[in-house]
């Protein structure tokens, strides 16, 4: 006996048990064509049959993905004004309310800023009274319509560049209060802030004391409320028709033994040229902030409208060398049954089943288990 056909004899010993010598020697026998293998009975009745039949059920996409923050509920933070960073007040992992000071940044923009409210002001004031006092004369005579309508156009035209530079240093931290205010009070408003647009955890800190920022252009930290999370999902063309909007979804990592839950909030509009895949987003719940940014898991969609299909255990399912699927199917009636290689598309993965698209008829035999031991024949 030669090296390959004690190596067949093995693998039928483990497989058919009891068939013993004369069994191994008839597979050494048999056909050894690439897509038409035969058995004798004793290893038939160990290789099971199943017959393709119609089945309901509820298609689920597998696929992989990736852990960003929630879009809408983070966001990087820029430095309102110019200048150089005097001194920083929080650190990544603070939890931080909107409004917080984050950072102060010696800025003349805060002085230009400032200057100008004050400014605007005095001369709405000034001009207000003004017009209040002309109203006085005009009762009496003493002053011309003309005139006292040119001092109530003043004093308005100032109350708005007033509201316009009261707006300014708001945009920048300022608050008004402050701004008015002497002595400190004004030596502090003089100094930038950089403040947090909303509430959440300081994620990243992107500046150091000292460094100079650019007014709407440097980012300076970024916040984000990682009670939910997005989880970006590859989903293939394949599979785009299984997956809508709301469809519950687990998500799974070796983060955490327990999964993760979320839902289907948007489906990409465009396919990506190089994988053939669209990008899926999740929200997912972030029990105890587990789930962080960039990290890999898997993900599991699951459809809501059942449907009729041929489904096959995954165990049948094999792999060529060009990793293509395929399955064995058994042709012809005992003894003189040979099992034929044939290619098949597969469809949704249903837990220990896969759904096949195309490639089986209803009424195929096909090999449900022992398909390795037929793979491993083939090969001799």
């Amino acid at each position: 006996m030669n090296t390959k056909q004690l190596c067949l004899f093995l693998s039928i010993a483990l497989i058919a048990g009891c068939g013993g010598a004369n069994d191994a020697a008839d597979a050494a026998a048999a056909s050894n064509k690439p897509s038409d293998l035969t058995l004798t009975p004793a290893q038939q009745s160990r290789v099971p049959i199943d017959t393709v039949a119609l089945s309901r059920f509820t298609p689920s996409v597998s696929t992989t993905g990736t852990v960003a923050f929630n879009g809408d509920q983070s966001t990087q933070v820029l430095s309102p004004v110019s200048g150089p960073v005097i001194r920083l007040l929080v650190q990544p992992g603070t939890y931080v309310s909107r409004g917080t000071t984050l950072a102060t940044v010696s800025s003349p923009d805060f002085a230009a800023a400032l200057g100008a409210y004050r400014k605007a002001v005095a001369t709405a004031t000034n001009l207000q009274r003004i017009a209040t006092q002309n109203e006085q004369l005009f009762k009496t005579d003493a002053l011309s319509r003309r005139d006292l309508e040119q001092s109530q156009t003043d004093a308005e035209g100032a109350v708005a560049d007033q509201e316009s530079a009261l707006e300014q240093i708001k945009s920048l931290g300022i608050d008004s209060s402050a701004a008015l205010a002497g002595g400190a009070g004004a030596a502090a408003a003089v100094t930038g802030v950089i403040r947090a647009p909303i509430s959440g955890t300081v994620v990243e800190r992107l500046i150091t004391p000292g460094q100079l920022l650019a007014a709407g252009t440097t980012p300076a930290f970024t916040i984000a409320d990682l009670s939910t999370v997005w989880v970006m999902a590859n989903v293939f063309e394949s599979d785009l028709a299984s997956v809508h909007n709301g469809e519950r979804v687990t998500v799974t990592g070796d983060v955490s033994p327990t999964p993760f839950e979320g839902t289907v909030n948007y489906i990409g509009a465009l396919v990506d040229p190089a994988t053939r895949a669209t990008s899926v987003r999740v929200l997912v719940r972030n029990r105890n902030d587990l789930l962080k940014r960039d990290m890999y898991v898997n993900v599991s969609i699951a459809g809501n409208a059942s449907r009729d299909g041929i489904v096959i255990p995954a165990g049948a399912v094999l792999r060529d060398d060009q990793n293509l699927p395929y399955v064995y199917v058994a042709v012809g009636a005992a003894p003189n049954t040979h099992y034929a290689r044939r290619r098949v598309v597969l469809g949704s993965q249903l837990g220990e089943s896969y759904e096949i698209k195309s490639g089986l008829q209803l009424g195929d035999h096909v090999v449900a288990r022992g398909a390795v031991f037929l793979q491993f024949a083939e090969s001799l």
